[in-house]
C-alpha cells in the first residue's frame, strides 16, 4: 500500500508541475493511469501531495541550498516531485527537528523503486544533508516579506500584496489562516425530506454536525465514521457537500418558486442545485457553463439532488447570453484567481502572478456586464467570488455601477462577514482565519 500511495503522490506532483492542473484534477488523472484501486493508498498519497504543495516555496528553498550539481528545477519532473515529499515526510512532519533514519532509508528505498535507481543516483549524496540540516538559517537571512512568505507558505508577492491591502498584522493573520483547511460544510437537500427527517439520516450514517448561523441549511462537519462521498446519505441527494461561503451566496440571491433565474459559470452544480432547492423545485433555472467537461459533472449532481427545473446551456459568458428573455435573479460567480481558496487548493497559490489578478478582472468585467442585459426590470444580478483581491471584487463593482446607473447595490441578507472595501459597505466580505470558510466576496445588485 505504501509503494502505491508514493507512487501516486510522485506522479500526481509531477502532474500538477507540467499541466498546472489543480491537486484533485492530477489525482484523478493519475489514479486512472495507474489504475490503483486502493482508497486508503489513494487518501494517503492525496494527503502527501496537498501538504508538499501547500509547502512547495519552503521546501524547495531548502533543497535549492543543499544541491551542489545543479539547480532543482533543472532535475526530471520525477526527482523534484521524490524530493519535495522526501522532505516534507521527513522534516516537515517532524517539525524540522526529529531524525528518523530508518524511515528516511525506507522512502529513499521506495524512491529508487519507483523511479528507478538511475534516475536517482544524481541527488543520492544529499539526501543525508536534507535529513539533518537546519533550516534556521534559511530563514534568518530572509528579509521580512520573505520571511513572512516562508512561514505561512505564500508567494512574495503575495504577501506583500496582502499587506498593502489589509495592514501588516490582519494580512498575517489571513496568510497563517491559510496554512490549515477550513472544516468541511454540508448543505441539506430538504427537496429529499424534512430537516429533521434528514438529520436522523446523517447520523444513522455516522455523521456528526453542527448548525451553522446564520444560513438556512448549512451544517459544519464535526465528525464522519467514513468518506462523506461513500455514505447513502450523499448517494441518494440528502446532502451537498459545498463550503458555507457558496451557500451564503444563494441565500443572498433569494430566488423564489416560480422564478426564471439565470446562473452563470454555473458548473459543478453547487449553486443551481440550491438555488432550485430554495425555489421549492418551482420555476426554471438556465444554468450557463462554458465547459463541457464540468457541465457533465454538473449533470450528475443535478440528477443525486433530484431537480428537475434547470437547462444547461453550453456558452462563453464573455459574450453576449444566447438568451432573449431576462430573469428575475441572475446570480454570477465567475472564474477568479482563487486567493480565497488557497488553504483547500493550494496547488494554485504557485500559479498565478500579479499579472494573474489583471487577466481575471478583464474577464469578470466581460462577465458582469453581459449578465447585466438579461437582468429584468426590478430583478437582482448577484456577483460572487473566492477571491480576496479589490481588483476583482469591489473595482469591479465600482466600475460597474459607473457603466450601469440603472443598478444600485441592495443590503444583503443574512449579513455574514464582513463590509466590503472601498467604502462599498453594502457588500459582504469572509476570510478563512476569521470565519472558517473560504475567503470570498458578494454583492447584490438591483436593476431599477
Amino acid at each position: 500500500m505504501l509503494k502505491d500511495a508514493w507512487t501516486i503522490a510522485i506522479e500526481t506532483l509531477s502532474w500538477i508541475e507540467m499541466q498546472k492542473l489543480s491537486e484533485h484534477m492530477a489525482l484523478t488523472r493519475t489514479v486512472k493511469q495507474l489504475g490503483i484501486k486502493d482508497p486508503d493508498a489513494i487518501r494517503l498519497g492525496y494527503g502527501l501531495v496537498v501538504e508538499t504543495v501547500r509547502r512547495r516555496n519552503l521546501i524547495d528553498k531548502f533543497i535549492n541550498s543543499q544541491l551542489q550539481s545543479k539547480p532543482f528545477d533543472e532535475l526530471t519532473i520525477g526527482v523534484q516531485a521524490f524530493l519535495r515529499l522526501y522532505v516534507y515526510q521527513t522534516r516537515v512532519t517532524k517539525n524540522w527537528a526529529k531524525v528518523d533514519l530508518g524511515e528516511a532509508q525506507r522512502i529513499a528505498k521506495l524512491g529508487r523503486a519507483i523511479l528507478g535507481w538511475e534516475n536517482l543516483l544524481e541527488v543520492e549524496p544529499i539526501l543525508g544533508f536534507l535529513l539533518t540540516r537546519n533550516i534556521k538559517p534559511l530563514m534568518d537571512a530572509a528579509k521580512d516579506e520573505e520571511r513572512v512568505a516562508l512561514e505561512t507558505f505564500h508567494p512574495t508577492w503575495f504577501v506583500k500584496y496582502c499587506f498593502n491591502l489589509l495592514g501588516r498584522s490582519e494580512a498575517t493573520s489571513f496568510l497563517e489562516g491559510n496554512m490549515v483547511a477550513p472544516p468541511a460544510h454540508i448543505r441539506l437537500n430538504t427537496l429529499r425530506g424534512s430537516q429533521e427527517e434528514l438529520l436522523q439520516k446523517l447520523a444513522a450514517d455516522g455523521i456528526t454536525v453542527e448548525k451553522v448561523a446564520p444560513l438556512k441549511h448549512t451544517y459544519k462537519v464535526v465528525s464522519s465514521k467514513n468518506p462523506l462521498t461513500r455514505t447513502d446519505s450523499f448517494r441518494l441527494g440528502r446532502f451537498f457537500i459545498q463550503d458555507k461561503a457558496s451557500c451564503f451566496a444563494s441565500e443572498v440571491a433569494d430566488p423564489k418558486p416560480d422564478a426564471t433565474v439565470f446562473d452563470v459559470c454555473a458548473a459543478p452544480g453547487a449553486k443551481t442545485t440550491y438555488l432550485a432547492q430554495l425555489m421549492e423545485n418551482k420555476g426554471v433555472i438556465c444554468a450557463v457553463d462554458f465547459s463541457k467537461r464540468r457541465m457533465k459533472t454538473w449533470r450528475q449532481e443535478v440528477g443525486r439532488m433530484w431537480i428537475n427545473i434547470a437547462d444547461p446551456v453550453i456558452a462563453d459568458a464573455r459574450t453576449p447570453l444566447p438568451f432573449n428573455k431576462q430573469a428575475d435573479v441572475v446570480i454570477l460567480d465567475p472564474p477568479c484567481t482563487s486567493t480565497g481558496v488557497f488553504a483547500k487548493l493550494p496547488a494554485a497559490k504557485w500559479r498565478l502572478t500579479p499579472k494573474s489578478v489583471e487577466k481575471m478582472t478583464e474577464l469578470q468585467w466581460q462577465m458582469i456586464n453581459n449578465c447585466a442585459q438579461n437582468v429584468a426590470s426590478g430583478g437582482t444580478l448577484t456577483y460572487s467570488t473566492c477571491s480576496i483581491t479589490v481588483e476583482e471584487n469591489e473595482m469591479i463593482i465600482e466600475r460597474f455601477l459607473q457603466a450601469h446607473p440603472e443598478f444600485s447595490l441592495v443590503e444583503i441578507e443574512p449579513k455574514m462577514g464582513l463590509p466590503g472595501l472601498n467604502g462599498l459597505d453594502k457588500c459582504q466580505r469572509l476570510y478563512p482565519h476569521l470565519h472558517q470558510c473560504n475567503g470570498f466576496f458578494i454583492a447584490k445588485l438591483q436593476k431599477q
